[in-house]
């Protein structure tokens, strides 16, 4: 197996919007913003070769939505998905499964693209299966009033017009330690329903993909939690229970929206779980 981050694209979002009810004094220690209250985020992926499959973990926010749209999200910096593909040697026919943390726009805008007359959309991933789970799906599909604006029909009902769409089975488990994929997932509530955190045995370590259970490291202290989540008291829960796991398991974080930290480890302090070093992944594999 080898794993390979794909970076798709920096973007922007409110500061306050992201540390919720954190003043601007604490969080901007680590997250500094910009005359618009702006921080920089990543839309960072992940790439799994393993035997026959490639897998892509989320796609980013995609190029398809209007100017306007991506106007209020300030894009900046040289990265693409397909570059990034190319730079690990690899094109995006080349993928074989499309594993969705959750269906966000940030996460799974990339899936689909115009059509080659801009008529329709049709997916990015020709030869690929797109990856969510049932419950997340029904979720997406009929949004609530809170998160309408951040599950877009265009990005998911095209998967499954398309026939490409699977459902990883499940049997109620909070953490699904095998699925068809070859790596565990962490289902996580408080976000958005039924999230999935890929942790992945690699080189004798467990490589977690965090997607918006910890988006940066300025989120690691236990009370900075996003104003974007549905249920912030479950997130704390949640995030309490798998900081403990990660210290004790020594587990190697990949940041999706970290725009300067790729990766990070954890220690244990009397405040609690903190950053113990902060790395890119090449540096440690």
């Amino acid at each position: 197996m080898e794993l390979y981050p794909i970076e798709t694209g920096n973007f922007k979002l409110d500061g306050g919007a992201m540390f919720g009810v954190v003043p601007k004094t604490l969080w901007s220690r680590t997250n500094p913003a910009d005359d618009n209250n702006m921080i920089d985020i990543a839309a960072r992926c992940l790439l799994v070769e393993s035997g026959d499959r490639l897998i892509l973990i989320d796609t980013g926010l995609g190029n398809k939505q209007s100017d306007k749209f991506f106007g209020y999200y300030y894009r900046w910096g040289p990265h693409s998905l397909d570059a990034s593909l190319a730079k690990a040697g690899f094109h995006r026919d080349d993928v074989t499964d499309v594993f969705l943390t959750h269906l966000h726009f940030d996460h799974c805008g990339g899936s689909i693209q115009w059509n080659r007359d801009r008529t329709g959309y049709e997916p990015a991933f020709k030869n690929a299966l797109f990856w969510t789970n049932e419950d997340h799906w029904a979720w997406a599909t009929r949004p609530n009033a809170r998160e309408k604006a951040s599950f877009l029909k265009e990005n998911i009902l095209p998967m499954q017009e398309s026939g490409q769409l699977r459902f990883v089975p499940r049997q109620g488990e909070t953490f699904q330690p095998y699925t068809p994929l070859g790596f565990g997932i962490l289902y996580v509530d408080g976000h958005t329903d039924k999230q999935m955190i890929p942790h992945i045995s690699y080189k004798g370590r467990t490589v977690v993909f965090m997607a918006d259970l910890l988006p940066t490291v300025g989120h690691i202290p236990l009370p900075y939690v996003m104003g974007y989540d549905t249920r912030p008291l479950l997130t704390l829960e949640e995030k309490a229970k798998f900081l403990d796991d990660a210290v004790a398991g020594e587990y190697v974080l990949m940041l999706q929206h970290d725009a300067h930290n790729e990766c990070c480890t954890l220690a244990d302090t009397e405040k609690g779980a903190r950053l113990k070093e902060a790395f890119r992944f090449r540096e440690l594999f």
